[in-house]
């Protein structure tokens, strides 16, 4: 196994708040969030998003509250959901207090346009009389005019004195609930926010680059932009920003933290590209095991080589190996050789492998609970 001391992050060790019944900051596993993109009033569609999210592993789901209307509807929509929802508010501290009463267990406000301070103030005062927890979300793209003055244009320490200003009135006020972002659509901005910011504050940090773009180019984006500020053990939940399905936001979430060993959930899958050495298709067989078991919870390591130039050195890392042989491939078990399996039978002797291993964890995790 490759020696665990290259995988340590040694994260900033920040205050601890909650998110209804989710921890956030401390020594708490870095959770991952998403945002519907339902219309709020459309309780029906808005309920089923949820849960579709909570399904694949949402840890906290965002909901848009720019009117009235939807501040009140989220009500319903809590009634039927098991992941805590933080309310989305801008411009109308009215719609943050309608949204408290509603039932919401986190308000995410913009100094940039909230409002004058007294009406922050008395956002305050209704959250502390619900026990509920809020976020700073500072955004380069709405900044507060009078530091747009100041600093000529959005920069990280336009972005930082405006995530401060808020911070510090919140505390005068004696409500320390609340966790901080600065997210922009540039990643070196935000990187240079976030880590001005770490260094000047403990409350827990929410990462993000806002906006990120489509599929394929937010992922890079964001995966660039988040892990580099969580390899500098900064950040305590995180939301990929995506013009997508709400799911991939949650599915990339995860990937970034697989990938550096701070969350485990899921299927990891270990894939060559494939090439002309290739003794089954490999993209074929991985993107089938991807589709089979996209909402596996149980954490399980996988690897698919499709020839042996690699394959055995990479099955000793995961729990589960295939490496390509020219009919015949050999399969590993936590690391070791242990048989071989035909062409026809390999993608469903793959399948039966995982699911025999689930029970396995599943059972452990029965026993552990016994104790």
């Amino acid at each position: 196994m490759i020696d665990s001391a290259y995988k340590k992050i040694n994260r900033k060790n920040t205050r601890q708040i909650k998110v209804g019944t989710v921890a956030v900051g401390g020594n708490s596993p870095i959770s991952v969030q998403s945002m519907t993109n339902t219309i709020t009033t459309d309780v029906k569609a808005t309920i089923k998003q949820v849960n579709e999210l909570s399904s694949f592993g949402a840890d906290i789901v965002r909901i848009s509250c720019p009117d009235k209307d939807s501040s009140n509807a989220i009500r319903e929509v809590i009634n039927e959901v098991n992941v805590p929802i933080v309310a989305d508010v801008h411009f109308h501290y009215q719609r943050g207090i309608e949204a408290i009463i509603s039932g919401a267990s986190c308000l995410r406000i913009n100094p940039g346009n909230i409002g004058s301070r007294s009406k922050l103030k008395e956002l305050v005062r209704v959250a502390k009389d619900y026990g509920i927890s809020m976020r700073i979300g500072v955004n380069a793209g709405s900044l507060e005019k009078n530091l747009l003055e100041k600093y000529g244009e959005p920069c990280a320490e336009a972005m930082v004195e405006s995530a401060m200003g808020t911070a510090k009135f919140l505390e005068d006020l004696d409500f320390n609930e609340f966790k901080i972002s600065v997210k922009a659509s540039d990643i070196f901005l935000a990187i240079a926010a976030y880590r001005k910011l770490s260094q000047i504050t403990n409350a827990p940090l929410h990462l993000g680059v806002t906006e990120a773009g489509t599929y394929t180019p937010g992922t890079v984006k964001s995966s660039i932009g988040i892990a580099s500020l969580l390899m500098d053990g900064i950040g305590d939940t995180i939301r990929v920003s995506l013009s997508s399905n709400p799911i991939d936001e949650i599915k990339v979430g995860f990937e970034i933290l697989k990938s550096l060993g701070l969350r485990e959930r899921g299927l990891t899958i270990i894939s060559c590209p494939s090439c002309a050495r290739q003794g089954f298709p490999v993209i074929e067989t991985v993107s089938k095991l991807e589709k089979k078991f996209s909402d596996l919870t149980s954490p399980i390591t996988l690897s698919i080589i499709g020839c042996v130039v690699n394959g055995p050195g990479e099955a000793k890392q995961t729990e589960i190996g295939i490496t390509g042989g020219k009919s015949n491939h050999m399969v590993y078990i936590d690391g070791l050789a242990d048989h071989k399996i035909s062409d026809d039978k390999l993608f469903d002797h793959l399948v039966e492998l995982v699911e025999s291993k689930v029970r396995e964890l599943e059972n452990n995790n029965a026993i552990d609970k016994l104790k």
